[in-house]
């Protein structure tokens, strides 16, 4: 089993949807169960929830300092 690149494709899904990032907000282990299919108790998957959380964190700041690029273009 790859937990990164679990964690990358449900990050992407997640990421697209914000029906499934409204749910992952509210219920992220029950999400990452559906998306992903993998059945471990909660205290592992806790795991590979941070993870995902982190990497949206990660891509959500790496957008916004993308816009800043466009303050000095002016």
């Amino acid at each position: 089993m790859d937990i990164k690149a679990i964690i990358t494709e449900t990050v992407q899904k997640i990421t697209t949807d914000e029906k499934l990032l409204e749910k992952f907000k509210k219920e992220p282990i029950k999400t990452v169960e559906e998306l992903t299919g993998i059945d471990l108790p909660d205290d592992q998957l806790e795991k590979v929830v941070e993870g995902i959380k982190a990497k949206i964190a990660i891509d959500g700041v790496g957008e916004k300092l993308g816009g800043l690029k466009d303050l000095f273009k002016k």
